[in-house]
């Protein structure tokens, strides 16, 4: 086998793109003087190609990077409290209950998703009045969280499936709010077709208990009638559930 050189070798292991017909550049050969064919330009770019190193270590002079750094990287901790600003570890516990109360309840903590959803006091007093603040801000704990992209966005199939069943079971025992309608048709845009079992039982249930409530409202003029009317459209039509559909008048 004849002795090729390294350079030769390694561009012989490389796909050729374009076509180079054997050019002799050993006699007279003066990289300084312009090639005079493509050929000659190719076959020169070949061999420069293969004289280039495959690691090439850059040479970086310490003191000029260490003149122009601009950013000082503190590895320690955060300065101590000055004394008396230092909060008490029963308040800092305090904090971190209730923050951890504001985030997305598990998906099985029933009582924690129907507080996220329709706030601490309509959950415990049952009213359907307009909240009221006595401070600036407004109280989401106590009101509830409104039913965000932000929020919905993150919840899977899974936990779309209970936080609806969580709402319909409260539902089932209470008066319809524009809390729990705003929710309702959320989640109802989260469902994916088709439908799961559970989902398909729980959303029949929703329009079944719609057309309930819908029967002891006084006046069509009742604010609620629109809602639970939304919320039967779509189960029935959107859905599929065509035997719970509302007959045209």
């Amino acid at each position: 086998m004849a002795w090729v050189p390294a350079e030769f070798a390694v561009e012989e292991l490389m796909p050729r793109l374009l076509p180079v017909e054997p050019c002799d550049l050993t006699e007279s050969f003066d990289p300084s003087v312009p090639p005079r064919t493509p050929q000659e330009y190719l076959r020169r770019v070949q061999i420069e190609a293969a004289r280039c190193p495959d690691v090439v270590v850059a040479q970086i002079d310490p003191k000029k990077l260490k003149r122009k750094q601009s950013v000082n990287v503190s590895l320690s901790g955060c300065q101590p409290a000055p004394e008396g600003y230092s909060p008490t570890l029963q308040w800092q516990q305090q904090q971190v209950a209730q923050f951890s109360s504001v985030r997305h309840p598990k998906s099985e903590d029933e009582e924690g998703w129907k507080k996220f959803c329709l706030g601490e006091r309509l959950c415990a007093e049952g009213a359907v009045g307009p909240a009221t603040s006595e401070g600036p801000g407004i109280d989401y704990v106590q009101i509830g969280f409104p039913p965000l992209l932000s929020i919905v966005s993150r919840m899977n199939q899974a936990t779309v499936t209970s936080v609806l069943e969580y709402l319909s079971n409260w539902f089932g025992e209470r008066d319809f709010t524009p809390e729990l309608g705003r929710w309702l048709y959320a989640l109802l845009a989260c469902l994916e077709k088709p439908l799961l079992p559970e989902a398909h039982s729980l959303i029949r249930q929703l329009a079944r208990r719609c057309s309930e409530v819908r029967l002891l409202v006084d006046s069509k003029d009742d604010e609620r009638v629109p809602a639970l009317n939304l919320l039967i459209c779509l189960v029935s039509r959107y859905f599929d559930q065509r035997d719970l559909a509302d007959e045209p008048s």
